[in-house]
Protein backbone atom coordinates (compact mmCIF):
# COMPACT_ATOMS: atom_id res chain seq x y z
CA UNK A 1 0.00 0.00 0.00
CA UNK A 2 1.19 3.36 -0.84
CA UNK A 3 3.00 5.42 2.42
CA UNK A 4 2.09 8.58 1.59
CA UNK A 5 -0.27 10.51 -1.40
CA UNK A 6 -1.17 14.19 -1.91
CA UNK A 7 -3.97 15.16 -4.07
CA UNK A 8 -5.03 18.76 -5.51
CA UNK A 9 -7.88 19.41 -7.89
CA UNK A 10 -7.12 20.61 -11.35
CA UNK A 11 -8.62 21.63 -14.70
CA UNK A 12 -7.05 18.37 -15.74
CA UNK A 13 -6.20 15.41 -13.56
CA UNK A 14 -5.26 15.75 -10.17
CA UNK A 15 -1.30 15.63 -9.50
CA UNK A 16 -0.24 12.54 -7.30
CA UNK A 17 2.43 11.26 -5.63
CA UNK A 18 2.87 7.93 -4.10
CA UNK A 19 5.85 6.37 -2.45
CA UNK A 20 5.65 2.23 -3.38
CA UNK A 21 7.99 -0.43 -3.10
CA UNK A 22 10.74 2.03 -2.98
CA UNK A 23 9.69 4.11 -5.97
CA UNK A 24 8.24 7.59 -6.30
CA UNK A 25 5.39 7.34 -8.54
CA UNK A 26 4.39 10.62 -10.49
CA UNK A 27 0.69 10.97 -11.63
CA UNK A 28 -1.71 13.49 -13.19
CA UNK A 29 -0.71 16.98 -14.14
CA UNK A 30 2.41 17.86 -12.14
CA UNK A 31 1.37 21.24 -12.96
CA UNK A 32 2.68 24.71 -11.33
CA UNK A 33 -0.75 25.06 -10.06
CA UNK A 34 -0.73 21.80 -7.62
CA UNK A 35 3.36 21.00 -7.65
CA UNK A 36 3.37 22.57 -4.35
CA UNK A 37 0.89 20.08 -2.34
CA UNK A 38 3.16 17.07 -3.76
CA UNK A 39 4.86 15.70 -0.64
CA UNK A 40 8.74 15.40 -1.88
CA UNK A 41 11.11 16.03 1.29
CA UNK A 42 10.13 12.57 3.01
CA UNK A 43 10.61 8.36 2.27
CA UNK A 44 13.39 7.10 0.30
CA UNK A 45 13.14 5.06 -2.76
CA UNK A 46 15.61 3.93 -6.14
CA UNK A 47 13.71 4.91 -8.87
CA UNK A 48 11.40 8.13 -9.79
CA UNK A 49 8.52 6.65 -12.00
CA UNK A 50 7.07 9.76 -14.08
CA UNK A 51 4.93 7.19 -16.29
CA UNK A 52 1.73 7.90 -15.59
CA UNK A 53 2.48 11.69 -15.93
CA UNK A 54 -0.29 13.43 -17.91
CA UNK A 55 1.26 16.85 -18.42
CA UNK A 56 4.72 18.24 -16.61
CA UNK A 57 5.67 21.96 -16.96
CA UNK A 58 8.57 23.59 -15.32
CA UNK A 59 7.15 23.50 -11.89
CA UNK A 60 6.82 19.92 -11.86
CA UNK A 61 10.07 19.37 -13.28
CA UNK A 62 11.69 21.51 -10.76
CA UNK A 63 9.55 19.24 -8.19
CA UNK A 64 11.32 15.74 -9.77
CA UNK A 65 14.96 17.53 -10.17
CA UNK A 66 14.46 18.47 -6.16
CA UNK A 67 13.38 14.89 -5.43
CA UNK A 68 16.53 13.48 -7.48
CA UNK A 69 18.92 15.37 -5.95
CA UNK A 70 17.45 14.86 -2.12
CA UNK A 71 17.60 11.34 -2.78
CA UNK A 72 21.17 11.76 -3.87
CA UNK A 73 21.86 13.63 -0.67
CA UNK A 74 21.27 10.41 1.12
CA UNK A 75 23.87 9.09 -1.08
CA UNK A 76 20.89 6.87 -3.06
CA UNK A 77 21.26 7.27 -7.18
CA UNK A 78 17.25 7.24 -8.68
CA UNK A 79 16.51 6.42 -11.85
CA UNK A 80 14.11 8.51 -13.72
CA UNK A 81 11.65 6.28 -15.66
CA UNK A 82 8.43 6.51 -18.07
CA UNK A 83 9.30 10.31 -19.22
CA UNK A 84 8.43 11.22 -22.58
CA UNK A 85 10.96 12.59 -24.80
CA UNK A 86 9.27 16.26 -24.32
CA UNK A 87 9.40 15.86 -20.49
CA UNK A 88 13.02 14.17 -20.17
CA UNK A 89 14.06 17.45 -22.17
CA UNK A 90 13.02 19.87 -19.67
CA UNK A 91 14.25 18.02 -16.84
CA UNK A 92 17.20 17.69 -18.23
CA UNK A 93 17.21 21.34 -19.25
CA UNK A 94 15.95 22.03 -15.91
CA UNK A 95 18.81 20.03 -14.38
CA UNK A 96 21.54 22.09 -15.77
CA UNK A 97 19.98 25.17 -15.12
CA UNK A 98 19.42 24.73 -11.17
CA UNK A 99 22.06 25.60 -9.27
CA UNK A 100 23.64 23.90 -6.87
CA UNK A 101 24.08 24.25 -3.24
CA UNK A 102 26.92 25.49 -1.82
CA UNK A 103 28.30 25.13 1.39
CA UNK A 104 28.78 28.27 3.57
CA UNK A 105 33.15 28.64 3.58
CA UNK A 106 34.22 27.49 6.57
CA UNK A 107 35.71 31.05 8.50
CA UNK A 108 39.65 31.20 8.37
CA UNK A 109 40.89 31.06 11.91
CA UNK A 110 44.11 33.57 12.19
CA UNK A 111 46.64 33.09 15.08
CA UNK A 112 45.36 36.66 16.13
CA UNK A 113 41.69 35.36 16.49
CA UNK A 114 42.41 32.98 18.68
CA UNK A 115 44.78 34.49 20.95
CA UNK A 116 41.80 37.18 20.70
CA UNK A 117 39.45 33.72 21.76
CA UNK A 118 41.53 32.67 24.43
CA UNK A 119 41.74 36.35 26.26
CA UNK A 120 38.11 36.60 25.82
CA UNK A 121 37.59 32.99 27.55
CA UNK A 122 40.62 34.28 30.30
CA UNK A 123 38.39 37.32 31.08
CA UNK A 124 34.83 35.16 31.16
CA UNK A 125 36.64 32.69 33.40
CA UNK A 126 37.80 35.86 35.31
CA UNK A 127 34.56 37.24 35.56
CA UNK A 128 32.61 34.74 36.54
CA UNK A 129 35.71 33.97 39.49
CA UNK A 130 34.78 37.16 41.07
CA UNK A 131 31.14 36.62 40.65
CA UNK A 132 31.72 33.41 42.77
CA UNK A 133 33.84 35.41 45.17
CA UNK A 134 31.69 38.12 45.97
CA UNK A 135 28.60 35.44 46.12
CA UNK A 136 30.84 33.67 48.42
CA UNK A 137 31.03 36.75 50.56
CA UNK A 138 27.23 37.20 50.78
CA UNK A 139 26.91 33.90 51.83
CA UNK A 140 29.53 34.16 54.88
CA UNK A 141 28.34 37.63 55.91
CA UNK A 142 24.81 36.42 55.79
CA UNK A 143 25.86 33.23 58.06
CA UNK A 144 27.85 35.67 60.58
CA UNK A 145 24.29 37.83 61.17
CA UNK A 146 22.36 34.27 61.69
CA UNK A 147 25.13 33.61 64.11
CA UNK A 148 24.69 36.68 66.23
CA UNK A 149 20.67 35.95 65.79
CA UNK A 150 20.26 32.06 65.86
CA UNK A 151 16.65 32.13 66.14
CA UNK A 152 16.55 33.50 62.49
CA UNK A 153 17.81 30.52 61.12
CA UNK A 154 15.38 28.64 58.96
CA UNK A 155 15.69 25.33 61.10
CA UNK A 156 12.84 23.13 59.27
CA UNK A 157 15.04 24.09 55.89
CA UNK A 158 17.73 23.07 58.06
CA UNK A 159 16.57 19.86 59.03
CA UNK A 160 15.16 18.98 55.46
CA UNK A 161 18.08 19.78 53.31
CA UNK A 162 20.78 17.56 55.94
CA UNK A 163 17.53 15.10 55.35
CA UNK A 164 18.11 15.10 51.51
CA UNK A 165 21.72 15.57 51.29
CA UNK A 166 22.89 13.00 54.33
CA UNK A 167 20.42 10.51 54.94
CA UNK A 168 19.57 9.88 52.07
CA UNK A 169 22.87 9.83 50.55
CA UNK A 170 24.29 6.99 52.40
CA UNK A 171 23.29 4.43 50.35
CA UNK A 172 25.34 5.45 47.37
CA UNK A 173 27.89 6.69 49.32
CA UNK A 174 28.47 3.35 51.77
CA UNK A 175 28.42 1.32 48.09
CA UNK A 176 30.67 3.53 46.38
CA UNK A 177 33.24 3.76 49.47
CA UNK A 178 32.68 0.03 49.93
CA UNK A 179 33.69 -1.08 45.85
CA UNK A 180 36.82 1.39 46.24
CA UNK A 181 37.91 -0.81 48.99
CA UNK A 182 37.62 -3.79 47.05
CA UNK A 183 39.05 -2.91 44.11
CA UNK A 184 42.17 -1.21 46.41
CA UNK A 185 42.40 -4.35 48.09
CA UNK A 186 42.46 -6.50 44.86
CA UNK A 187 44.55 -4.75 42.86
CA UNK A 188 47.44 -3.63 45.67
CA UNK A 189 47.42 -7.67 45.94
CA UNK A 190 48.21 -8.63 42.81
CA UNK A 191 50.97 -5.99 42.61
CA UNK A 192 52.49 -6.88 46.56
CA UNK A 193 52.04 -10.89 46.04
CA UNK A 194 55.04 -10.58 43.47
CA UNK A 195 57.41 -9.13 46.61
CA UNK A 196 55.93 -11.25 49.48
CA UNK A 197 54.47 -8.30 50.80
CA UNK A 198 50.90 -8.97 51.02
CA UNK A 199 50.15 -7.54 54.64
CA UNK A 200 51.03 -3.82 53.67
CA UNK A 201 47.92 -4.11 51.35
CA UNK A 202 46.45 -3.45 55.27
CA UNK A 203 48.65 -0.03 55.29
CA UNK A 204 47.75 0.85 51.21
CA UNK A 205 44.14 0.84 51.83
CA UNK A 206 43.83 2.82 54.87
CA UNK A 207 46.33 5.39 53.89
CA UNK A 208 44.39 5.82 50.17
CA UNK A 209 40.64 6.26 52.00
CA UNK A 210 41.25 7.43 55.18
CA UNK A 211 43.45 10.69 53.47
CA UNK A 212 42.26 10.88 49.99
CA UNK A 213 39.54 8.61 48.39
CA UNK A 214 36.93 8.42 51.03
CA UNK A 215 35.94 12.03 51.21
CA UNK A 216 37.25 12.88 47.61
CA UNK A 217 34.72 10.30 45.96
CA UNK A 218 32.04 11.43 48.57
CA UNK A 219 32.42 15.25 47.43
CA UNK A 220 32.52 14.04 44.40
CA UNK A 221 29.14 11.95 44.97
CA UNK A 222 27.45 14.91 46.72
CA UNK A 223 28.11 17.08 43.32
CA UNK A 224 26.73 15.48 41.09
CA UNK A 225 23.65 14.86 43.49
CA UNK A 226 23.21 17.48 45.42
CA UNK A 227 25.05 20.41 43.95
CA UNK A 228 22.89 19.63 40.80
CA UNK A 229 19.60 19.34 42.85
CA UNK A 230 20.51 22.75 44.31
CA UNK A 231 20.95 24.43 40.85
CA UNK A 232 17.59 22.75 39.49
CA UNK A 233 15.60 23.92 42.52
CA UNK A 234 16.39 27.49 42.83
CA UNK A 235 16.64 27.97 39.11
CA UNK A 236 13.53 26.42 38.46
CA UNK A 237 12.10 28.89 41.10
CA UNK A 238 14.17 32.06 39.17
CA UNK A 239 12.86 31.19 35.75
CA UNK A 240 8.93 31.12 37.88
CA UNK A 241 10.12 34.53 39.15
CA UNK A 242 9.68 33.54 43.13
CA UNK A 243 12.61 34.58 44.00
CA UNK A 244 11.85 38.14 42.51
CA UNK A 245 8.74 37.43 44.74
CA UNK A 246 10.97 37.06 47.61
CA UNK A 247 12.78 40.12 47.43
CA UNK A 248 9.36 42.03 46.91
CA UNK A 249 7.77 41.02 50.48
CA UNK A 250 11.00 41.76 51.92
CA UNK A 251 12.99 38.20 52.38
CA UNK A 252 16.53 37.55 51.47
CA UNK A 253 16.65 34.34 48.83
CA UNK A 254 20.55 33.90 50.60
CA UNK A 255 18.70 33.83 54.16
CA UNK A 256 16.18 31.61 52.24
CA UNK A 257 17.65 29.82 49.92
CA UNK A 258 21.14 29.44 50.23
CA UNK A 259 22.16 29.68 53.74
CA UNK A 260 20.32 25.94 54.98
CA UNK A 261 21.65 24.40 51.66
CA UNK A 262 24.95 25.52 52.62
CA UNK A 263 25.14 24.80 56.36
CA UNK A 264 23.33 21.41 55.80
CA UNK A 265 26.17 20.19 53.50
CA UNK A 266 29.35 21.55 56.21
CA UNK A 267 27.18 19.58 58.64
CA UNK A 268 26.76 16.43 56.83
CA UNK A 269 29.43 15.73 54.29
CA UNK A 270 32.06 14.68 57.11
CA UNK A 271 29.72 12.45 58.36
CA UNK A 272 29.12 11.06 54.84
CA UNK A 273 33.38 10.69 54.33
CA UNK A 274 33.59 8.95 57.82
CA UNK A 275 30.82 6.31 56.32
CA UNK A 276 32.53 6.31 53.56
CA UNK A 277 35.65 5.62 55.23
CA UNK A 278 34.51 2.96 57.02
CA UNK A 279 32.79 1.52 54.23
CA UNK A 280 35.61 1.34 52.18
CA UNK A 281 37.97 -0.08 54.99
CA UNK A 282 34.98 -3.15 55.30
CA UNK A 283 35.24 -3.74 51.66
CA UNK A 284 38.94 -3.86 51.63
CA UNK A 285 39.76 -6.36 54.96
CA UNK A 286 36.57 -8.48 52.96
CA UNK A 287 38.68 -8.15 49.22
CA UNK A 288 42.06 -8.69 51.69
CA UNK A 289 40.45 -11.88 53.73
CA UNK A 290 39.56 -13.54 49.93
CA UNK A 291 42.34 -12.96 48.20
CA UNK A 292 45.38 -12.85 50.79
CA UNK A 293 43.98 -14.72 53.79
CA UNK A 294 44.96 -11.42 56.03
CA UNK A 295 42.15 -12.06 58.54
CA UNK A 296 39.58 -9.34 60.04
CA UNK A 297 41.79 -9.71 63.37
CA UNK A 298 44.99 -9.43 61.63
CA UNK A 299 44.13 -6.28 59.21
CA UNK A 300 42.27 -4.92 62.44
CA UNK A 301 45.41 -4.86 64.49
CA UNK A 302 47.41 -3.77 61.62
CA UNK A 303 44.94 -0.83 60.87
CA UNK A 304 45.31 0.29 64.31
CA UNK A 305 49.55 -0.20 65.02
CA UNK A 306 50.42 1.37 61.42
CA UNK A 307 48.01 3.96 60.52
CA UNK A 308 48.05 7.31 62.44
CA UNK A 309 44.86 9.32 63.38
CA UNK A 310 46.15 12.53 61.67
CA UNK A 311 45.37 10.28 58.20
CA UNK A 312 41.72 10.46 59.23
CA UNK A 313 41.92 13.78 60.46
CA UNK A 314 43.12 15.16 57.01
CA UNK A 315 40.17 13.80 55.21
CA UNK A 316 37.44 15.15 57.99
CA UNK A 317 39.78 18.16 57.71
CA UNK A 318 38.92 18.71 53.89
CA UNK A 319 35.12 17.73 54.26
CA UNK A 320 33.54 21.60 55.25
CA UNK A 321 35.93 23.47 52.59
CA UNK A 322 34.13 20.56 49.81
CA UNK A 323 30.86 21.24 51.04
CA UNK A 324 31.39 24.90 50.94
CA UNK A 325 32.60 25.05 47.45
CA UNK A 326 29.52 22.49 46.47
CA UNK A 327 27.16 24.34 47.71
CA UNK A 328 28.31 27.98 46.61
CA UNK A 329 28.78 26.68 43.39
CA UNK A 330 25.16 24.80 43.10
CA UNK A 331 23.36 28.17 44.58
CA UNK A 332 25.16 30.37 42.49
CA UNK A 333 24.42 28.88 39.36
CA UNK A 334 20.88 28.66 40.25
CA UNK A 335 20.75 32.14 40.70
CA UNK A 336 22.49 32.60 37.04
CA UNK A 337 19.47 30.62 35.61
CA UNK A 338 17.46 32.73 32.97
CA UNK A 339 13.80 32.44 31.86
CA UNK A 340 14.14 29.45 29.84
CA UNK A 341 14.39 25.96 30.30
CA UNK A 342 17.81 25.57 28.23
CA UNK A 343 19.85 27.93 30.37
CA UNK A 344 18.28 25.33 33.94
CA UNK A 345 19.54 22.60 31.88
CA UNK A 346 23.22 24.22 30.79
CA UNK A 347 23.71 25.44 34.25
CA UNK A 348 23.09 22.48 36.16
CA UNK A 349 25.31 20.78 34.05
CA UNK A 350 27.65 23.50 34.53
CA UNK A 351 27.77 23.35 38.50
CA UNK A 352 28.19 19.85 38.03
CA UNK A 353 31.63 20.21 36.63
CA UNK A 354 32.66 23.08 38.41
CA UNK A 355 32.17 22.08 41.21
CA UNK A 356 34.26 19.08 41.08
CA UNK A 357 36.46 20.64 39.20
CA UNK A 358 36.89 23.09 42.08
CA UNK A 359 37.07 20.18 44.55
CA UNK A 360 39.50 17.96 42.54
CA UNK A 361 41.11 21.54 42.89
CA UNK A 362 41.30 21.81 46.68
CA UNK A 363 42.34 18.62 47.64
CA UNK A 364 45.44 18.81 45.71
CA UNK A 365 46.15 22.04 47.40
CA UNK A 366 45.42 20.19 50.65
CA UNK A 367 47.89 17.34 49.67
CA UNK A 368 50.52 20.25 49.11
CA UNK A 369 50.25 21.62 52.00
CA UNK A 370 49.91 18.72 54.44
CA UNK A 371 52.70 17.73 52.32
CA UNK A 372 54.73 20.59 53.54
CA UNK A 373 53.86 20.48 56.73
CA UNK A 374 54.85 16.47 56.96
CA UNK A 375 51.33 15.63 57.75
Amino acid sequence: MPDRTAFLASDGQPARLELVDRRFVFAGDVLISNVETLDVMHGSADTIDLSNVARLDTAGAWAVVSLERRLQDEGLFPLITGASKPQSALIETLRLNMPQAVAAPLPHITMTDGIALIGRKAVLALHKIMAIVGFLGAVVATLAKLALHPSRIRWTALTHHMHQVGLNAVPIVALMAFLIGVVLAFQGAAQLRQFGAEVFVVDLIAISILRELGILLTAIIVAGRSGSAFTAAIGSMKMRQEIDAMRTIGLDPITVLVVPRVLALILVLPVLGIIANLAGLVGGALMSWIELGVSPSVFQSRLVSNTSAWHLGVGVIKAPFFALIIGIVGCFEGMQVGGDAESLGHLTSTSVVLAIFLVITTDALFSIFFAVLGV
